[in-house]
């Protein structure tokens, strides 16, 4: 038996001001450090063996805060296979701004659903289509192994992880949302299938 821990990176300077982050590179702010490290106090009955982060700040930051938390020094591996979505010339509107000229429904469809085409960008599928073979070929045989891993990332990126772990449809996908700080644990079994999960620190999202 392992743990598969997902966590969503602390609020960070774009998530305060409404803006789509992507793939520009916002610190934490303060609210998202404390964030984390209320993220880092739900996990401690876990040792972690591996830990996986993108090249952006707010992940490793996310991270090293719950690292820290924990008092756990973990073998980490940065790889954009699990980095936050590409919004393309999207990046760093004001997602409040971009809904009223698209419109609440197109909106909707641009911000949670599966194949939306995003200008220069990613949808959904694309974020799924690199993230989940690296997955599949570098993550799930450490769990098959039991070995305890954590992913810190974004929003997207975690939520294609939990259309493949948990066989979402393409539809209802829109529906799953993870909150800054949010953490989704689920226990993998031998044969690399989920035998439960727990979602730790749960609340409403808000930005």
């Amino acid at each position: 038996m392992a743990y598969l821990v997902l966590v969503r990176h602390g609020t960070s300077e774009y998530n305060a001001k409404g803006l789509w982050a992507g793939w520009d590179d916002p610190a934490l702010n303060d609210q998202g450090k404390e964030d984390a490290k209320i993220a880092g106090g739900f996990l401690k009955d876990i040792k972690f063996d591996e830990a996986y982060v993108s090249d952006l700040t707010r992940h490793q930051q996310t991270l090293d805060i719950i690292l820290d938390e924990l008092k756990q020094t973990v073998h980490t591996t940065i790889t954009n296979a699990v980095k936050e979505r590409n919004y393309g010339d999207f990046t760093a509107k004001n997602k409040w701004e971009v809904k009223k000229k698209l419109g609440e429904a197109e909106f909707l469809k641009l911000r949670r659903s599966w194949d939306y085409p995003v200008p220069n960008g990613e949808s959904l599928k694309q974020v799924y289509d690199r993230e989940i073979p690296y997955f599949e070929n570098t993550i799930l045989p450490q769990l098959r192994d039991g070995k305890n891993v954590i992913i810190a990332s974004s929003g997207n990126s975690l939520r294609a992880l939990v259309k493949y772990l948990e066989d979402i449809t393409d539809e209802e996908i829109a529906n799953v949302e993870i909150a800054p700080g949010e953490i989704y644990v689920y226990t993998i079994n031998t044969e690399g299938d989920i035998d439960a999960k727990e979602i730790r620190n749960h609340h409403e999202l808000k930005v």
